[in-house]
């Protein structure tokens, strides 16, 4: 497994591009995607929604457990992956590509999203 060195990550385990025009875009790391198992369902925030750091935003349903989905970043989502909602498996088979959730203009980023090199470390413990 390997975390792209140009993403930046939580510890929620969710990823998040660099910003274009001040959007970044937003996933789930394949470790995350992993460990849920077969995401069957997203549910993603909308369009024009406020986000915050730190805090649930979605859900994604797997064949074994619901899990929340956090925000990274705070700001408005200004796109969802609609891809995503209509084949969540998307989400286990290209968690890095086209399984991306959300696209967020970006106001606030905390100072403590992770490298690649620290988020790997983290998910070995």
């Amino acid at each position: 497994m390997s975390n792209p060195t140009q993403l930046r990550y939580s510890k929620e385990h969710e990823w998040l591009s660099a910003a274009e025009d001040g959007v970044s875009t937003v996933g789930i790391t394949e470790h995350a995607a992993n460990a849920l198992g077969d995401v069957v369902f997203v549910q993603l925030p909308e369009v024009g929604d406020g986000v915050t750091a730190g805090e649930t935003c979605g859900e994604l349903e797997s064949t074994k457990s619901v899990s929340d989905l956090y925000s990274p970043v705070g700001g408005e989502v200004t796109e969802v992956n609609e891809d995503v909602v209509n084949d969540p498996s998307l989400v286990n088979s290209a968690p890095f590509e086209g399984g991306w959730l959300f696209k967020v203009r970006v106001t606030d980023e905390p100072a403590d999203l992770l490298t690649a090199a620290e988020y790997d470390a983290f998910i070995k413990g």
